[in-house]
């Protein structure tokens, strides 16, 4: 048996419509960061290695690859919808704690401008963790 959804106006069906698209780019969007950064992580791990070593953080390998499976994974399921809400408070803390750590100079213009930019994700991802992935995810809201 075939099942028709029908709207009492055109526009709840296009809210509907609007609405999971936004969150779904949304999420894709959050989420670039966050692969092109593990990915980067991937590509040249001496560099994240000095930097981490830089700041002082005690075993920078763990930190190292902590840091490429939060952003790698934490970013495809971040895409996908899955597990969101958490994902989102994952990554969210993620943010807070790297602008922290590595972005706290706010003196130097250049970490100042990084430092609020992982504000502004940490944001944006607690947005999707209090409002859920939308419809177009696995988790599926």
């Amino acid at each position: 048996m075939n099942t028709i959804t029908t709207h009492n106006t055109p526009s709840e069906a296009t809210t509907v419509t609007g609405a999971s698209l936004l969150a779904v780019s949304g999420r894709i969007m959050l989420a670039t960061i966050f692969l092109l950064s593990g990915v980067s992580k991937i590509a040249d791990p001496g560099y994240t290695l000095g930097y981490i070593n830089s700041v002082g953080l005690p075993l920078p390998y763990l930190a190292l690859a902590g840091a490429i499976a939060v952003e790698v994974l934490g970013g495809v399921a971040l895409i996908a919808g899955y597990r969101t809400r958490l994902v989102a408070i994952v990554l969210a803390l993620f943010s807070v704690v790297t602008a922290l750590v590595f972005h706290a100079a706010l003196g130097d213009q250049n970490q100042f401008i990084h430092f609020f930019k992982n504000i502004a994700m940490a944001g944006g991802l607690l947005q999707v963790a209090a409002f859920g992935p939308g419809r177009i995810s696995i988790d599926r809201k």
